[in-house]
């Protein structure tokens, strides 16, 4: 399993990156809140120290469920039961108060990852709205039976709106998903790309602004 350890203490990351080597785990360390949202795309879990150089780990933990369901174990100096329950409402899956046993933690993060696989379902790989149908496995877009030309990215971001069908999808999940970090990616670019596939589709009702949160598709 691929565990991004946000750590900014040298000598607590290097033995949960041995630990973690040992277990058959493929850990990569960061050392600040801003490298978390960059990356985590690149990680089936997410271990999340707050006391973190640049973003407070609570704040941390509140932009990435903006935009991911990544598991998050918390993992942490501050046992004080205002923080472990602010981080447990903002999403954390788990939240454990340092010095932590290391064959605890190890069983903590398989019971987080058991409830996380149990949670996924898998998406529908044709997707209708009327008559525009979606395949997202063959990338191929038909309205009225006709194929629609998209660019990659076009199709990226329709593949993101139409995998959540009849759910709203806030701007920053699309911006990440589709440009890989919701805080870096220019928000004019989404912009952009949305005006060019509603006049392709030709469809508008298929495409719903949600105003001051994103978008839906169909529905």
């Amino acid at each position: 399993m691929r565990v991004l350890l946000a750590e900014d203490d040298d000598g607590v990351a290097g033995a949960l990156t041995e630990v973690l080597y040992e277990h058959g785990h493929l850990p990569t360390r960061v050392r600040r809140g801003e490298e978390v949202l960059a990356r985590h795309r690149q990680a089936d879990l997410l271990l999340l120290d707050l006391g973190l150089p640049d973003l407070d780990g609570l704040e941390v933990l509140r932009k990435l469920r903006a935009v991911s369901g990544l598991p998050v174990v918390v993992l942490t100096a501050r046992g004080d039961e205002r923080s472990v329950v602010r981080g447990l409402r903002l999403g954390a899956d788990d939240y454990l108060v340092k010095p932590v046993r290391l064959a605890e933690l190890l069983a903590r993060i398989e019971a987080v990852t058991r409830r996380a696989a149990t949670r996924a379902a898998p998406a529908p790989r044709t997707v209708l709205a009327g008559d525009v149908e979606i395949d997202l496995d063959a990338r191929r877009v038909t309205v009225g039976g006709a194929e629609v030309r998209l660019t990659t990215k076009e199709f990226a971001v329709l593949a993101a709106l139409a995998a959540r069908a009849g759910t709203a999808v806030s701007r920053q999940q699309l911006m990440d998903e589709v440009w890989g970090d919701a805080y870096l990616a220019v928000s004019r670019s989404l912009d952009v790309h949305l005006t060019q596939l509603r006049a392709k589709l030709g469809r508008p009702e298929v495409l719903t602004t949600i105003r001051g949160f994103g978008y839906r598709f169909g529905g």
